[in-house]
């Protein structure tokens, strides 16, 4: 198997933090460049959506988007990042990771691929809007299950809040909000975590 990945993408990220943590040493990383504006043709033709990630498996058509990914990774190797009896939570928690990401990854590319005399700034705000009342809702409702085994959702917010440290450090997610940045060091310090972190 070949995951096409990006050494900044959290959402690659992801997929590259499960393989480590459940020791699946044989899926190949393939580092391919993606964007909004048009990826690079292998990607594309693995994923319509020209998105990373995507695994290419011999055996079965190709799987994209990180939380199928990492399901279908979770269940290959019995790893149980998904535990049964937290389902519904991990998987909740998961998508609410992927939203900071996604809204943090938004403002990213406006700011990259758009001239700086056409940013709307109303529309950056409204972005980061989404992700402080996220990462306030992990503080104040998610920490058990953060605290707990580790599960696919500690991940998926160990990646988001890298990403954030990555490319929004200067808006300083950590302030006001001490025991969500006590746990993210904590995970942050994970040999998993310290061995995808972006450059």
């Amino acid at each position: 198997m070949q995951l096409l990945t990006s050494p900044a993408s959290p959402f690659a990220r992801k997929c590259r933090v499960v393989l480590l943590e459940i020791e699946q040493d044989d899926v190949e990383l393939r580092d391919v460049s993606a964007s909004p504006m048009g990826g690079e043709a292998a990607l594309n033709a693995a994923n319509p959506s020209g998105k990373i990630p995507a695994l290419i498996r011999p055996d079965g058509p190709t799987l994209y988007d990180s939380r199928v990914i990492c399901r279908f990774l979770d269940m290959r190797a019995g790893a149980r990042l998904y535990p049964e009896a937290r389902l519904w939570e991990v998987l909740s928690l998961e998508a609410n990771a992927d939203a900071i990401m996604e809204a943090a990854v938004a403002i990213t590319y406006e700011k990259r691929l758009r001239p700086e005399d056409l940013w709307w700034p109303d529309w950056f705000e409204a972005q980061w809007t989404k992700i402080a009342r996220s990462l306030d809702a992990l503080g104040e409702r998610s920490m058990p299950l953060l605290r707990g085994p580790l599960n696919m959702a500690q991940i998926a917010v160990g990646c988001a809040l890298g990403y954030l440290d990555l490319r929004h450090g200067d808006r300083d997610w950590r302030a006001g909000r001490d025991t969500l940045a006590e746990w993210e060091a904590g995970f942050a310090a994970r040999p998993s975590m310290q061995a995808t972190r972006p450059g």
